[in-house]
């Protein structure tokens, strides 16, 4: 390596010579005891200037007791989030997404789902819990024909449908399990069909999101439970622009009806349909709710080419993640197909809803405090059926009965 001569110093001549002009710059705070009396001046003015000291007192409480009122209203609003969903809402509303995220990317890295292994017992035997067939009244809906699971070999009721919730003798919400790949064998994903011509679906709004005042209320209070089959959550969030799309309820419009964008659509008569905004569905005097998100993971009965793009499905590198998801689809014939799971990326979320039949399919949210597929056992109380969870998620199956912070749906029997 080539080796560089030392410079000398100049003389205090050729200093002189070079900066004729220079002076030394005047120090900020001066040192010494000269620094020490301008802070007893300092001191001195507030001292001769009360109303300026306690006005400077007074912002810095204000600060601290505006943050404090803000996060303690995170964590004391109604409904039934744990503390670390209300935490991480509260950064999202206050510009802190980014950092959100790259926690949630950190928490992964250092414990990433399994590969490989065996189901849990309890996962097993939801899978197993197939009724066998009785001799049930003649009816205009079967149960489905199994479902061709994604891993081979398949497991004892893998892929086989069961009811979970039934009016007048008819299996409306029916529901399978399934592992959702060749890799992650000890983790379920859950698939719901709800037959469309028997049912009516009811858009409901969320006390923070989309927030505001909706005559439909965030929550399925007594009263309003008599028929109720099944509930879904919603997708992401509308007010920090995550759906990259709109919501409309009751007349109102929160974010913006976006074109191309993934919808839930839902008519005054009852039905829902799901499709591209612009192109499927559209604004009509029938439609009476729509929720938007992102955009169309299967179309045509297929998945879509860009399935492996990152940018369009949530934050960087969280497409690719293996977490909690959630979907919701349309069939050939109209009806409906939900899917969560507990360790699900974008592309193993669109195979699982094309798989199960859907023609057109959106994602919904992600995440352990979000999914959730509900159904609803009316035989012992018609009026207030009793709620259970297709999957464990972190919300009790009560979760729409008390006031829900994001929007959901509600399905009853016609």
């Amino acid at each position: 390596m080539e080796q560089r001569r030392a410079t000398p110093l100049p003389t205090r001549n050729e200093k002189s010579l070079a900066m004729p002009d220079a002076t030394p710059p005047t120090p900020a705070v001066p040192p010494g005891p000269d620094g020490q009396k301008d802070k007893k001046r300092n001191v001195g003015r507030l001292r001769r200037h009360p109303l300026a000291a306690r006005a400077v007192l007074a912002t810095g409480v204000l600060a601290l007791s505006t943050l404090g009122w803000s996060l303690s209203g995170a964590l004391t609003y109604p409904g039934d989030d744990s503390t670390a969903a209300r935490l991480a809402g509260w950064a999202r509303e206050h510009h802190m997404g980014t950092v959100v995220d790259q926690l949630e990317n950190a928490k992964y890295k250092m414990d990433p789902p399994k590969v490989g292994g065996s189901l849990p017992q309890d996962a097993l035997d939801r899978m197993k819990n197939v009724p066998a067939a009785s001799a049930a009244p003649a009816s205009d809906v079967r149960l489905r024909p199994p479902m061709k699971p994604l891993v081979s070999p398949a497991l004892k009721g893998e892929g086989v449908w069961r009811t979970l919730a039934s009016a007048h003798g008819r299996p409306l919400v029916q529901g399978t399990y399934v592992r959702p790949d060749g890799e992650h064998t000890s983790y379920q994903a859950a698939i719901a069909w709800i037959s469309a011509n028997h049912t009516r679906f009811q858009l409901h709004p969320g006390l923070r999101e989309p927030g505001g005042s909706f005559t439909t209320p965030p929550s399925i209070p007594p009263g309003s439970r008599t028929g109720l089959l099944a509930t879904w959550n919603g997708g992401f969030k509308i007010t920090d622009g995550g759906s990259n799309g709109g919501f409309f309820l009751d007349g109102k419009t929160v974010g913006e009806l976006r074109d191309g964008a993934a919808s839930e659509v839902f008519y005054r008569d009852g039905s829902i349909k799901i499709g591209v905004w612009g192109r499927d569905v559209r604004m009509t005097p029938d439609v009476v709710g729509v929720r938007q998100c992102l955009e169309l993971m299967v179309d045509q009965g297929k998945v879509v080419d860009d399935i492996d793009d990152d940018s369009k499905w949530g934050a960087t590198d969280q497409s690719r993640m293996f977490v909690e998801r959630s979907g919701v689809g349309v069939t050939a014939r109209g009806d409906i197909i939900m899917v969560v799971g507990q360790a699900l990326s974008a592309p193993t979320l669109a195979h699982l809803m094309r798989q199960a039949g859907a023609v057109r399919a959106m994602p919904l949210d992600m995440n352990r405090a979000w999914p959730s597929f509900m159904s609803y056992d009316a035989r012992h109380n018609a009026h207030n059926p009793a709620p259970a969870n297709i999957l464990d998620f972190e919300n009790p199956p009560t979760r729409y009965y008390h006031q829900a912070t994001r929007d959901f749906v509600a399905v009853y029997a016609r």
